[in-house]
């Protein structure tokens, strides 16, 4: 998983598996106002007046994050591991998915410049507070792996229902062709089609690689950042609109296209699009075979208060009121004790109904189709406990592989030391070796 539920330093608010769906904005504040109420707030936790930033939070935050713990997660997670905001640099007004954004770039005591990135309803309520890497601070610088000149780059659309039209790129090898082809699917949350977060894009760095030797990569904007608003708006969904139906109209594309070879078209899901592939293959019989990246085996409100606890660990400090919170947010998903339209970590009541009757490795099962599961041993996200299930049920399966990479995070990029997010703020790329590997693989099936 990613983002949003995995991030929690980098993250002011905790939990949120659509924190990109805001409330469509109908008449945006003039570019000064909201630059001015941004500053403001900037100002405020500058002052550490957390009660009076807490007071301009909407509702949709301040009912699932009490005072105490949003006080708890600005000391802990924030000041501790970066220091105290000491000067407002710049200030910068967007627009994303219909709401307005600020991004107030700052001086941190301990490290970089980062960014607060301020999302705004018309009524200038706080919609989300994120402390992020500075946007305007990275250039992405292709790995040494990817051969510029071997490959092109086509816009595209995946169109799983006419309202649902979602920008894409493929990613054309050099030749003739036809060339086995590759669909990413996305972890949790609002990613982009190059999953970025930090300075890092680990699905550009895998499309690049991959057609740099021969095989095309389809890869696309998550429908919960293209449609955030709209998304915002539904009372009632499951990972079938926020993840599968678009996986299975992408597949649908690459089997349509003269440049992929319809036989061997393979699905490459991280994280919570790993944990879903099996499902994504039940739904097209087009799929010649599954790669897992990081793919979760247990239940995601775990995978949560897993987190939690492991980042509280390390960072010596006492978050037991958060945690505490946590865990009863928790005990609401197993339980299933919510109304209909009760959002908890940002889905409602049906996505959690779905998820809680599902088993990736129990549908995998279901599946006569080649399956290649991939885990980097660095990973705390989704960790060896997970690799361990899997190999637990297809180790003396002639049809499934498997390997582990001692030195990878949950990214796949190589880290050392104890696993923190704070490494995703360091620009990396995928692995070469994970490249190759999957290169291999999919070139032998």
């Amino acid at each position: 998983m990613k983002k949003v539920i995995t991030l929690a330093v980098l993250l002011l608010l905790v939990g949120s598996i659509l924190s990109g769906c805001t409330q469509p904005q109908e008449e945006p504040p003039t570019e000064k106002t909201l630059k001015d109420v941004a500053v403001d707030v900037v100002t405020l936790l500058m002052e550490q007046n957390l009660s009076s930033v807490y007071s301009l939070f909407n509702t949709s935050i301040t009912s699932q994050l009490s005072l105490e713990m949003f006080i708890n997660i600005w000391t802990e997670q924030i000041v501790a591991p970066y220091g105290n905001i000491t000067k407002i640099v710049r200030t910068r007004l967007t627009n994303e998915s219909g709401s307005s954004v600020v991004f107030v770039t700052c001086n941190f005591s301990k490290t970089q410049v980062l960014d607060v990135k301020i999302t705004f309803n018309p009524q200038e309520k706080i919609l989300s507070l994120l402390i992020v890497p500075t946007q305007t601070a990275f250039e992405y610088t292709p790995p040494s792996y990817a051969n510029l000149q071997s490959f092109t780059e086509q816009n595209v659309s995946i169109v799983a229902e006419e309202h649902w039209k979602l920008p894409a790129t493929l990613t054309i090898p050099n030749g003739a062709g036809p060339f086995p082809a590759v669909i990413l699917v996305h972890g949790s949350g609002p990613n982009d089609r190059d999953e970025s977060i930090g300075p890092n894009k680990p699905f550009k760095d895998i499309a690049w690689g991959l057609a740099s030797r021969g095989v095309v990569v389809l890869r696309y904007e998550k429908r919960t950042l293209q449609y955030a608003d709209e998304f915002a708006q539904l009372v009632n969904f499951t990972v079938q609109a926020e993840t599968i139906a678009d996986a299975v109209a992408g597949i649908n594309l690459l089997a349509a296209s003269s440049v992929v070879d319809a036989s061997k078209i393979f699905v490459l899901g991280h994280s919570l699009g790993g944990m879903l592939a099996p499902r994504i293959a039940l739904q097209n019989n087009k799929v010649k075979g599954l790669i897992f990246l990081a793919a979760p085996t247990r239940h995601l409100e775990d995978l949560i208060l897993e987190q939690a606890r492991y980042l509280t660990a390390i960072s010596g400090l006492n978050q037991s009121a958060q945690l505490a919170e946590l865990e009863q947010q928790v005990m609401k998903v197993k339980n299933l004790s919510m109304n209909e339209t009760e959002s908890v970590f940002g889905v409602p009541k049906s996505y959690w109904v779905d998820l809680a009757a599902y088993t990736p490795m129990d549908t995998a099962q279901l599946l006569d189709l080649p399956l290649f599961i991939l885990q980097g041993e660095r990973d705390y996200q989704v960790t060896m406990v997970d690799y361990v299930r899997w190999n637990e049920t297809f180790s003396n399966d002639p049809l499934v592989t498997l390997k582990t990479y001692p030195s990878l995070n949950h990214l796949f990029i190589t880290g050392t030391g104890i696993p923190t997010n704070t490494e995703y703020l360091v620009e990396g790329h995928v692995a070469e070796e994970v490249i190759l590997d999957i290169t291999s693989w999919i070139t032998t099936h």
